[in-house]
């Protein structure tokens, strides 16, 4: 288990337990309890923490999928290419990388008085009700009335130019693989490097697809439902699909497991 995918699959557990742990309690708990509220306090920690996690989890997952193609297509150079330090720097640069974007988004929403321990929030024009489970920036941000348009422009565009740059380098590595494996003359590991291969597309696709089109879709076609649902699929969906397509699917994994056990 000391392969450097192992290593990128404990920091992609970590960003999914954190993402999750950072939305759904409280959604859970407004649930039970019949509320709707959340403090300034706790909506200012969810719109710095869930940017965090997602975008080093974006960020991870494009160097997974660059593992998976220097595995795949360069098996001979993976040793070189993919040491343990490069994998390290990989990851530091992964969490650096969305804390970064965190500070951005957090910086275009709230004012933080560090001093103080204070929280300035933006001025409000539409009242203080998200119609979101969470504090999700883009819901905020449509509430706000200085200036808001300006900043929220301004903090979605480097954010998407960075995730689309990210997800046409996945979608290139994984297309690669396609091409190694259809020339693979042995059918069994060609349906062996598909199972492995595409679920992980699947996904991410669908992460990256509707992460974005939260951010960027207009307010002409924006409605509760399908705010909801396109925020489940981008911040519930993957955390808790990911284990299964990383972790359960893989053999040796699980008999690592039982032997730790």
């Amino acid at each position: 288990l000391h392969a450097p995918i192992y290593f990128f699959i404990l920091n992609l557990s970590l960003l999914d337990l954190g993402s999750v742990s950072t939305t759904l309690p409280k959604a859970m708990a407004n649930s039970f309890w019949d509320r709707r509220d959340i403090s300034y306090s706790g909506c200012a920690a969810q719109v710095f923490l869930f940017p965090f996690l997602i975008s080093a989890e974006l960020y991870l997952l494009t160097f997974m999928s660059y593992d998976r193609y220097v595995a795949i297509c360069k098996p001979l150079h993976y040793g070189t290419l993919l040491g343990s330090r490069a994998c390290v720097h990989m990851a530091a640069a992964a969490w650096g990388s969305g804390f970064l974007n965190a500070l951005l988004y957090t910086a275009n929403t709230f004012l933080l008085y560090i001093y103080t321990l204070q929280i300035s929030v933006l001025p409000f024009c539409q009242g203080n009700a998200l119609e979101q489970f969470f504090c999700e920036i883009p819901q905020i941000l449509r509430l706000s009335c200085s200036e808001s348009y300006l900043r929220e422009v301004g903090a979605t565009v480097v954010s998407v130019f960075f995730g689309f740059g990210c997800f046409v380098f996945i979608m290139l590595s994984y297309g690669q693989i396609f091409r190694a494996v259809l020339r693979m003359s042995s059918e069994q590991g060609r349906h062996k490097a598909f199972s492995t291969c595409l679920p992980p597309v699947l996904i991410d696709s669908v992460f990256l697809r509707t992460g974005m089109f939260a951010y960027l879709k207009p307010n002409s076609i924006s409605s509760p439902l399908l705010n909801l649902v396109v925020s489940f699929l981008y911040s519930v969906m993957p955390p808790a699909v990911n284990p299964h397509i990383y972790s359960m699917r893989n053999q040796e994994l699980k008999d690592g497991i039982r032997k730790l056990i």
